[in-house]
């Protein structure tokens, strides 16, 4: 059975952050491989002022991110789906595409908070187990433990922390440091930083 980390998200665009939490995920769960999923229209975020970047960008992105490591993929299974997207359909295809690997929906801490408020979680929880990227200095450990026991016990959620060091990076400040003309070198890649340049994004 295959174990896969499944990463999803904006992208918008994708940082060293998200390639250092996928690389920790590797090592810390055993994984064969993780699994970049850039989301097609992400419902929670419609109303940002500066609108999300068109979503083959954003998945071109990944795939150039990416390309050096061959334990990570890139998949475009929610860019190529309908309306919005939403995270239990995603892991439902999934395991019905793969029924013999193991998933893991790798996420935040501030992610595993809010769960029970995404749509129908109970259905995420059916289809992986959580891997919850922690760094000791902005998570409450009370709050964050009570939320896991209270997402275990109303849906049977199986939830791993994953420590993770204090990265600092955020595709928020790329953006802005973009727009203003700044340096964006170390942040992500370069060969990102070159698709970004090319395409004039964020300008």
């Amino acid at each position: 059975m295959r174990k896969i980390g499944i990463m999803g998200g904006t992208f918008d665009p994708v940082h060293l952050g998200h390639l250092i939490i996928a690389e920790a995920a590797l090592d810390a769960a055993g994984l064969d491989e993780v699994r970049f999923i850039p989301c097609g229209r992400p419902y929670f975020k419609d109303e940002r002022c500066d609108k999300v970047s068109d979503a083959e960008d954003r998945l071109e992105m990944c795939r150039l991110a990416v390309n050096d490591n061959p334990r990570f993929t890139v998949s475009d299974i929610e860019v190529k789906r309908r309306g919005k997207t939403y995270t239990y359909e995603t892991m439902e295809e999934l395991k019905a595409e793969e029924p013999d690997s193991e998933f893991s929906f790798i996420c935040g801490a501030d992610s595993v908070v809010s769960m029970s408020s995404w749509y129908l979680p109970e259905r995420i929880f059916r289809t992986c187990s959580i891997l919850a990227a922690v760094r000791d200095d902005e998570t409450d450990r009370k709050c964050f433990d009570t939320e896991i026991k209270k997402l275990h016990h109303e849906y049977g959620a199986d939830i791993s922390l994953l420590p993770v060091p204090n990265i600092g990076i955020s595709s928020t400040d790329i953006r802005e440091r973009i727009k203003s003309g700044k340096s964006v070198r170390y942040l992500t890649t370069n060969n990102v930083i070159e698709y970004i340049e090319r395409k004039g994004l964020y300008r």
